[in-house]
């Protein structure tokens, strides 16, 4: 039986009962390696390259993409210099001028070690493409929404240019997760994640992953995972896929509480503007309405107060890094997260020192709003 519904999958796809014991949660494979002489079937051989818990994550992931193939990282950052390792000394990156500081310091990376460069373009307008393809360009780098100021960027579109010029195309899909959009179907050939974030859900593991449909890319990425070893361990693995199943019903509220509390901070005078892809007045509302199912649960906003003593009050929103948790958490982009990214293209782009960044968790409403009014 195929299963369609997204929730249905994320508990049943990869997860079946053991079939040793019956236990209707697989059990965790905490081994590094296996009996040869056990098998009659050489499957597993040592656990850097094969683990039936790892698998069983990769399997779920997949399935939500509706994907061909997943592997899994142990971190988001590993995932990225995996689709990195098919780039050679002299090749260019594409990249949103709008991304995580992780993601800019894994350029800066690739530039000293490799001699990848890497150029930022604006990317809500898809013509700037035709200018900035040039014959050394091999991948065109996608977040959307944008970390931190929320940018929607057309995949399709883009997706559309790359390939008549034969050029890959990735999309960091960690905002929204396959439950509330899917790059793949949109043109996209990787959908990366870090898993850290919504998909764990609970703030409590580290974990990174790749989605695509090539059969070619997988044995190479495959080859890459296990000569590589960065690869999460059966535990996290196993905490990832416990996380899953869960993933529609946290996104939902995250979604739930995050349109609340943009239309509470768009009416308050020490809020100079609200940036949330729900708000009509976000300059690409249209397009996130076609190609997202919702608008997802990251907000930014420009404050005119003491940022400072705004974020250390705060009762329920914790100063910290990292998204897509139970937990609501906030920080300011500028000192924290985009930190890495020179001052003068942090403010080039928006990012000055008054931005805040809110992850919504899926508390109460009430109080979340509560915490904002009592301390803004």
């Amino acid at each position: 039986m195929e299963f369609k519904g997204f929730n249905t999958r994320a508990i049943h796809v990869g997860q079946k009962p053991d079939k040793t014991t019956g236990a209707v949660v697989p059990p965790i494979y905490l081994t590094s390696t296996y009996d040869q002489n056990q098998v009659d079937e050489l499957k597993y051989f040592y656990s850097r390259g094969e683990n039936p818990t790892r698998f069983s994550l990769e399997e779920t992931i997949a399935s939500l993409d509706n994907a061909k193939y997943a592997l899994a990282f142990s971190s988001g950052q590993a995932a990225g210099l995996a689709a990195m390792s098919f780039l050679k000394p002299g090749d260019r990156i594409l990249s949103v001028d709008d991304v995580y500081g992780g993601t800019y310091n894994l350029f800066k990376s690739q530039r000293e070690e490799k001699n990848v460069e890497f150029e930022f373009i604006d990317m809500t307008k898809p013509d700037n493409l035709h200018e900035a393809i040039k014959s050394d360009v091999r991948l065109i780098w996608i977040e959307t929404p944008t970390n931190p100021l929320l940018k929607i960027i057309d995949i399709e579109a883009v997706c559309k240019i790359a390939r008549s010029r034969n050029i890959k195309v990735l999309v960091d899909n960690t905002f929204l997760t396959s439950y509330l959009q899917n790059p793949l179907e949109l043109g996209a050939d990787f959908v990366l994640y870090s898993t850290t974030k919504y998909f764990s859900g609970h703030l409590d593991v580290i974990g990174g992953a790749l989605v695509f449909n090539d059969d070619e890319t997988y044995e190479k990425l495959k080859f890459y995972q296990t000569t590589a070893g960065a690869v999460p361990s059966p535990f996290d693995s196993w905490i990832l896929s416990r996380g899953l199943k869960t993933l529609g019903l946290r996104m939902d509220k995250h979604v739930e509480n995050a349109l609340s509390i943009a239309d509470f901070l768009e009416k308050s005078p020490k809020v100079e503007k609200v940036i949330y892809p729900g708000l009509k007045s976000h300059p690409q509302y249209e397009l996130a309405k076609k190609q997202m199912r919702k608008p997802g649960g990251i907000i930014s906003f420009y404050y005119k107060g003491d940022i400072a003593a705004f974020m250390k009050n705060l009762e329920l929103f914790s100063c910290a890094v990292s998204l897509g948790g139970v937990n609501s958490l906030i920080e300011c982009p500028a000192l924290m997260t985009h930190r890495p990214i020179p001052r003068e293209e942090r403010l080039r782009q928006g990012i000055s020192d008054s931005l805040i960044r809110l992850s919504v968790g899926i508390e109460d409403i009430d109080d979340l709003i509560k915490d904002l009014e009592n301390h803004l």
